[in-house]
């Protein structure tokens, strides 16, 4: 398995958390769990195999270009074949930018991406097919969003206010309430709660939960600390919370969860 991050360009970096290649080249299927990520995604899949996602009647084959809302709780995915994808991760508050509707509306769902830009997504899903270098793929992507930015230049300003108040609750030492972070940008609760939901599909108070599970992972991954000290780190009010919240998104307790099991989630957190 091969995956690899690579840096957006100055347009886009304030969009874009990274573009990433994974490519598998063993025939052998595996199946694997995708926990929250805070970060909606579009998969192009370039290679001979497929990927599925588990539903209550099974797993279902995912569609060519794949665009990936917020998964609120843990989901089943099967590796078929050889795989190789081309993946955008967006910051939370910018996939707003490059769609037609509420990102809400994509919640817990892998979407079909040809559904909401047509002929134009698919067009470029054939040139990436037909490319075989990898910088030049990235190019072809940039220049796509690109243009797709310029033309939603009406809801950047929207933007800016939530990903503002996502950076103050990113940093260790927040403990403010939404109201008070609300009414520093002049709006009221109510009206940033809107905001969050239609720019990141999350709730303020979901969005930190999810990413404080991620800031876990990471720190689990280093396998430096005790769960104890990952829970008093994070500030989790006790060990049983942190417990808790991190079941909730694996469906695992910490001390029963394994990265060997989940090779998909260590590479990403590896990164």
């Amino acid at each position: 398995m091969k995956y690899q991050e690579i840096i957006p360009g100055n347009r886009l970096k304030q969009y874009v958390k990274c573009y990433y290649i994974y490519e598998s080249s063993s025939d052998a299927a595996f199946d694997d769990t995708v926990f929250p990520s805070g970060c909606l995604e579009i998969i192009f899949n370039l290679g001979s195999g497929q990927w599925q996602t588990g539903t209550a009647d099974g797993f279902v084959t995912n569609p060519p270009i794949e665009l990936w809302g917020q998964i609120l709780r843990p989901l089943q995915i099967k590796s078929v074949g050889k795989n190789t994808m081309l993946g955008i991760r967006f910051f939370p508050h910018a996939a707003a930018y490059f769609l037609p509707d509420k990102v809400d509306l994509f919640n817990n769902q892998v979407a079909d991406f040809t559904d909401h830009s047509g002929n134009e997504v698919k067009g470029l899903h054939n040139q990436l097919l037909e490319t075989a270098s990898w910088q030049q793929r990235i190019e072809l992507i940039e220049r796509f969003l690109t243009q797709k930015l310029a033309r939603t230049e009406n809801k950047l300003q929207k933007g800016v206010v939530v990903s503002g108040v996502m950076h103050e609750m990113m940093q260790r030492d927040f403990f403010d309430n939404i109201e008070n972070v609300a009414s520093k940008y002049g709006i009221t609760s109510r009206y940033l709660q809107k905001l969050f939901l239609q720019y990141t599909g999350l709730t303020p108070k979901l969005y930190s939960k999810i990413n404080r599970f991620q800031n876990s992972l990471k720190l689990m991954s280093k396998k430096e600390s005790s769960l104890t000290s990952i829970a008093y780190d994070l500030g989790y009010a006790d060990q049983s919370h942190f417990i808790r919240e991190f079941k909730s998104f694996t469906g695992l307790t910490p001390s029963g969860y394994s990265f060997e099991s989940s090779p998909v989630t260590a590479a990403f957190t590896g990164n």
